[in-house]
């Protein structure tokens, strides 16, 4: 880690496009201003945090989903789109036997 000293209205450079200016000085707290492009995302750790933690439930929100709907999709091409008959309608050999009563 880089530690610098700055007085009040001093800079500090980040590459060619971002800067850091000491805006002042009160007790126990430095305010800094940060000038960036705008693509580049400044951020209170805190808040960076905060957005990291959402950005990961939605994306494993988004993971569930399309386990789901692979899961179907998987399902429907192994029984060539159709849905598979009801447990009840088969008989012992896994075939459909429609004539076959129960009870």
């Amino acid at each position: 880690m880089l530690v610098l000293t700055r007085k009040l209205g001093e800079v500090i450079k980040i590459g060619d496009r971002i800067k850091v200016v000491v805006v002042s000085i009160e007790g126990g707290s430095v305010k800094l201003g940060v000038e960036a492009p705008e693509e580049i995302a400044v951020h209170r750790q805190e808040i960076y945090d905060r957005i990291a933690a959402e950005n990961k439930a939605a994306s494993d929100r988004a993971d569930r989903e399309q386990g789901k709907v692979l899961k179907d999709i998987m399902g429907s091409a192994r029984t060539g789109g159709k849905k598979p008959p009801d447990k009840d309608a088969r008989d012992g050999t896994g075939r459909d036997n429609p004539g076959k009563k129960n009870g």
